[in-house]
C-alpha cells in the first residue's frame, strides 16, 4: 500500500472531487485507498470535507468505539420522504427505542418460520421457466424477492405485492439516487417534472402501505406476518406499541433494504456462478447429497455449507451495501487526524473486500475462502457486508438464510448461462450495488 504525505488528491475549487466521484465511485475510492492508505481526504464541492477510512481498526472506532460522535450521512436525509424517521435514518434515541421494538423478531429461530415462504414463493415463480429461455434474471431477482417480502410482511402472494407495490418503488429508488448525487438538490416543494414524479410514486407507496395498516387494525385477528408482529411489539420500559407512522416508516425501510439488497446479491452469485461452471458443479453436488429428492425445507439450510460459502463470497465481491457514510457530530480524532463537526467520512465494504492484506486473489471468486470460519481469521470490520456496530442490518439473518434458499430452489432445476452479449457486466453504484444494464442469461434445465 503506498502512501504519501499528503492526504488526499488536489481537487476541482468548485465542485472538489465530486465529478471524479459520480464518474466511478468504486474505481475512486479503490485508487484513493491504495494512492493515500488508511485515511484519504476530498471534497464534495467546496466545503464538505470527506474522509475515506481503510483501516479495519479506525472503522472500528468510527462505527462502534466512537459511534456518538457520528450521525448517518446527509445523503440520506434525502431518502427520509421515502422511509420517513425509520432504522436507516432515526437518530439516537428514537433509534434506540424502535430498534429495541424490532430486534427481538428478526432473530434466527423467529426468521425460520419465514423460510417455508421463501421457498413457496420462489417455486411458484418458477412455475412458468422454460428449458433454452431467455430471461433478465436481475428482474426475476427482484420480482421474486417483492413476492418473498410482501408475503413474510403482509401475507400478500407473488402478484399482488409486485402489481401493487413494485412500479412505484422503481421510480423513488431511481429519482432519490439523482438526488443524492447532485451537488445541489431543489426542495421537494419546487413543482418541477422530477419533483412532481417523486412525490406521486412516495404517496402511491403511503396510499399502499397506510390502507394494509388500518385494514390491519380493524381486522383485530393475530397475524403471525412482520406486519402483525411490529403491530404487537411493545415498549418493555412504558408498553408503548407503534403508531401507524411509524409502523408506515419500518416497514418501507425494512421493504426497500429487504428486497432490493438480497435481489442484487443473488444476480451476482448467479453472475458468478455463469462464469465459474466448476462451482455450479460443486454446488449440484452439494443439493443433491444434502436434499436429494425431497422436498427443500428450511431445515436444510444448516447442512447447505457451500452455498453458504458461495452467497458469502458473492457478498464479499459485489456486497449491496458497498459504501457506509457518517457525519461528524461531535469534534473527534481518528488515526491522529482531527474531523470537526460537519465533515463526512465514507467506510467501503467494496474496498474492504479487496484488499490484499487480508484477501488472497482478492478479486477472484473462490468461495472455499469461507471454510473452517474463515472470517474469524480476520480483524473485525475487513469483511462486514451487512454493516456493523448498534446500526449493524438488523435483517441479516433473514437475508443470508433468503439467498442460500433462493439460490438453492433455482440451481436444484435449472444450470444459468450467461447470453453472448452479455459475458461481463459492469457494477453500477447507485443506492445499492446493481449490475448495469441487467443480467441476460439463457436456462438449461437439470437432467
Amino acid at each position: 500500500m503506498k502512501k504519501t504525505e499528503k492526504l488526499g488528491p488536489k481537487g476541482n475549487l468548485i465542485s472538489g472531487h465530486l465529478k471524479d466521484f459520480q464518474r466511478d465511485p468504486l474505481q475512486f475510492m479503490q485508487k484513493l485507498a491504495e494512492d493515500y492508505g488508511e485515511i484519504a481526504r476530498f471534497k464534495f464541492g467546496p466545503f464538505q470535507d470527506v474522509y475515506l477510512i481503510s483501516n479495519p481498526e479506525l472503522i472500528k472506532q468510527v462505527l462502534v468505539t466512537k459511534q456518538k460522535n457520528f450521525v448517518k450521512s446527509r445523503d440520506l436525509t434525502i431518502l427520509k420522504p421515502i422511509i420517513g424517521e425509520g432504522l436507516l435514518t432515526s437518530e439516537k434515541g428514537h433509534h434506540l427505542k424502535q430498534r429495541r421494538l424490532i430486534q427481538p423478531h428478526f432473530k434466527r429461530e423467529h426468521i425460520r418460520s419465514y423460510g417455508e415462504d421463501m421457498i413457496k414463493t420462489t417455486e411458484e415463480y418458477m412455475k412458468s421457466w422454460k428449458e433454452k429461455e431467455e430471461r433478465v434474471l436481475s428482474k426475476d431477482m427482484m420480482n421474486i424477492t417483492l413476492g418473498i417480502i410482501s408475503k413474510t410482511m403482509f401475507n400478500m402472494n407473488l402478484e399482488e405485492g409486485y402489481d401493487v407495490i413494485g412500479p412505484p418503488i422503481e421510480t423513488v429508488m431511481k429519482l432519490a439516487v439523482k438526488r443524492m448525487r447532485s451537488l445541489a438538490q431543489l426542495p421537494l416543494w419546487i413543482p418541477t417534472k422530477t419533483n412532481r414524479n417523486y412525490k406521486r410514486a412516495i404517496d402511491e407507496l403511503d396510499h399502499v402501505l397506510f390502507s394494509i395498516i388500518e385494514n390491519r387494525r380493524s381486522h383485530k385477528g393475530k397475524s403471525e406476518d412482520l406486519l402483525g408482529v411490529l403491530m404487537d411489539a411493545k415498549d418493555d420500559s412504558n408498553g408503548e406499541v407503534m403508531s401507524n407512522q411509524q409502523l408506515r416508516d419500518e416497514l418501507m425501510t425494512i421493504f426497500l433494504a429487504g428486497h432490493e439488497t438480497t435481489a442484487n446479491a443473488l444476480s451476482w452469485t448467479f453472475y458468478l456462478l455463469a462464469q465459474h461452471p466448476e462451482v455450479e458443479k460443486k454446488l449440484h453436488r452439494e443439493i443433491d447429497s444434502v436434499i436429494g429428492s425431497n422436498p427443500l425445507s428450511p431445515n436444510h439450510y444448516k447442512e447447505l455449507t457451500y452455498a453458504q460459502n458461495i452467497i458469502s463470497e458473492a457478498l464479499r465481491l459485489y456486497p449491496p451495501a458497498y459504501v457506509i457514510g457518517r457525519q461528524v457530530d461531535k469534534t473527534v480524532n481518528i488515526g491522529g487526524i482531527q474531523l470537526n463537526k460537519g465533515d463526512m467520512t465514507l467506510i467501503s465494504q467494496y474496498v474492504m473486500h479487496r484488499r490484499r492484506e487480508y484477501f488472497d486473489q482478492p478479486d477472484n471468486f473462490i468461495p472455499e475462502r469461507f471454510e473452517n470460519q474463515f472470517t474469524d481469521t480476520l480483524p473485525p470490520y475487513t469483511y462486514f457486508p451487512f454493516g456493523g456496530g448498534p446500526r449493524v442490518c438488523i435483517g441479516n439473518h433473514f437475508a443470508l438464510m433468503e439467498a442460500v434458499l433462493v439460490l438453492v430452489c433455482i440451481a436444484r432445476h435449472f444450470k444459468i448461462k450467461l447470453t453472448p452479449s452479455n459475458q461481463t457486466i459492469k457494477a453500477q453504484p447507485l443506492i445499492t450495488l446493481r449490475p448495469k444494464g441487467g443480467i441476460n442469461v439463457i436456462l438449461e434445465k437439470r437432467s
